[in-house]
């Protein structure tokens, strides 16, 4: 399937059998507005027009209506993602300067400044957006039948969007921050309605920034967030859900929310 490919191997056990085993690509993909590169990161070779919308946004370089075209350019050794913004997005990029390569997982590799890094995000806009109990095990429930990729692996995050009763969509990657600047390009890219984003991860600030400017007013996690994150979530008024089963979750902030059962959803 398209970012995996199979490789022999050997499995020891009770005995030892030959084989073949499934794993995620990973390439190096340079991410380049208007001619300069602001950063090498490692990812799964799928969804790139995603990933360079769903960057340029959650790393604050530009809106969707600033990009005027994205160009894939395939080389032997990686994947330059040509991204060409209008002039008035140029100071941005110019503040916001990523140089360095950042490793698979890495959400702040190359940031030049703990200002950058640490940066305050908008809070997210009003929204009715509610969910009962139910809902949020059910959007948890519902993520490993949306993982074709780490179905095959068993080593890639994903990144999806609950709209109340389903997931709309979602992105995978073997980088948990890059699964979601791919869904956050999606999405962007798509008319959607208000959601929560779900994630297979645990949740950091760089997260929650990227996830504030997506402007979901809500963040479902499987893992636990930090407690920096949790402080963050709470400023940018998201309501931060983690450790989340299909049978239980906890609930951090904003939990106006979360409704009871028997309340009208939206």
């Amino acid at each position: 399937m398209k970012g995996a490919r199979s490789l022999p191997r050997l499995s020891f056990g009770a005995q030892v059998q030959p084989g073949e085993r499934n794993l995620p690509e990973e390439r190096a993909v340079a991410l380049s507005f208007n001619g300069s590169t602001q950063a090498v990161m490692m990812a799964t070779p799928a969804d790139l027009e995603d990933f360079a919308y769903g960057f340029a946004l959650t790393e604050g370089i530009a809106t969707p209506d600033e990009i005027l075209s994205v160009d894939v350019e395939w080389a032997e050794r990686g994947i330059d993602l040509q991204v060409w913004l209008q002039e008035g997005a140029q100071g941005r990029l110019a503040s916001r300067r990523r140089t360095m390569a950042g490793p698979v997982g890495c959400g702040l590799c190359g940031i030049d400044s703990i200002d950058q890094a640490l940066r305050e995000p908008f809070p997210v806009p009003p929204s009715t957006f509610r969910l009962r109990p139910s809902q949020v095990m059910a959007a948890v429930a519902a993520l490993p039948g949306a993982q074709p990729l780490h179905d095959v692996t068993r080593a890639a995050h994903c990144a999806g969007f609950w709209d109340g009763t389903s997931l709309i969509a979602t992105r995978e990657d073997v980088g948990r921050h890059n699964a979601l600047d791919k869904l956050a390009g999606h999405l962007i890219r798509h008319d959607h309605p208000e959601g929560a984003v779900v994630l297979t991860s645990r949740v950091s600030i760089d997260m929650v920034q990227k996830v504030a400017a997506l402007g979901a007013p809500m963040l479902i996690a499987v893992s636990a967030p930090t407690a920096d994150a949790v402080a963050l979530a709470e400023r940018a008024g998201i309501t931060l859900v983690a450790l989340a089963r299909p049978d239980r979750f906890e609930l951090f902030t904003h939990s106006d929310r979360i409704t009871p059962e028997t309340a009208h959803v939206r």
